[in-house]
């Protein structure tokens, strides 16, 4: 890829990904909420993001976990789970994660690597709590 090219898709990107996030702060205490086929349900804010950056795959992996057997089986991650998806930009890749908690030696329960993406944010954190999936402002 021409250089100039690859220059005007960073930038386009790296627009996109300041648009997102500054949309997302928009988003507390979401009241609305969407029902997925899965059966979860996501917030205003979640929605925003998946329609923001093309994501309604985030939203899908996340639900496909729900009914699955490290999820059943632990009843901590039935009231509450934190998810991050973190994206290595220059491979064009991403890591979903799981974890029971938000402490930072917490080892994830659940992981993902993802071939390929064209997710706009180098990381986000989303909560699912009680079968609702929401942003950390959200909660």
């Amino acid at each position: 890829m021409r250089s100039d090219t690859h220059a005007a898709l960073s930038s386009s990107r790296e627009a996109l990904a300041d648009e997102i996030a500054n949309g997302l702060a928009q988003f507390y205490g979401g009241d609305e909420l969407y029902r997925h086929m899965l059966g979860i349900r996501y917030t205003t804010g979640v929605r925003y993001l998946a329609e923001r950056a093309g994501a309604y795959w985030l939203i899908d992996a996340i639900a496909s976990y729900q009914s699955g057997r490290k999820v059943r089986n632990n009843r901590r991650l039935q009231e509450f789970q934190l998810w991050e998806l973190t994206v290595d930009l220059a491979a064009r890749s991403c890591v979903l994660t799981c974890k029971e908690d938000s402490g930072e030696h917490e080892k994830p329960v659940i992981t993902q690597e993802i071939e390929y993406t064209d997710f706009p944010l180098d990381y986000i954190k989303l909560y699912m709590e009680d079968g609702v999936l929401l942003l950390p402002s959200e909660h």
